[in-house]
């Protein structure tokens, strides 16, 4: 694979990930959860209902995983409807 194709490639795996945390935002949003893009579209800034640091949420394990909390939690990618469920029940038990 030349430079070029390496870069769409990188390109389109970025796109892919700025997706899925699109959706998942969209999914929080359902649940009353305010939740924003950061870091060039790379994170999901989540904030919480009581005052205190928000969450970042990452798409990592190539794609597969959402993730918070340093990777100690995650929840699969292809399911932003019940990962919001499941960040919205951690940020709510914190």
């Amino acid at each position: 694979m030349n430079s070029i194709m390496a870069m769409a490639m990188g390109d389109l795996a970025k796109q892919d990930e700025t997706n899925k945390l699109v959706r998942l935002r969209d999914h929080l949003i359902d649940h009353g959860i305010n939740a924003e893009l950061r870091d060039g579209n790379s994170a999901l800034l989540v904030h919480t209902p009581e005052p205190g640091l928000p969450v970042m949420v990452f798409v990592g394990y190539g794609g597969l995983y959402y993730s918070w909390q340093n990777a100690n939690k995650r929840y699969r990618a292809d399911d932003p409807k019940g990962a919001a469920m499941a960040l919205a029940d951690h940020i709510k038990s914190h």
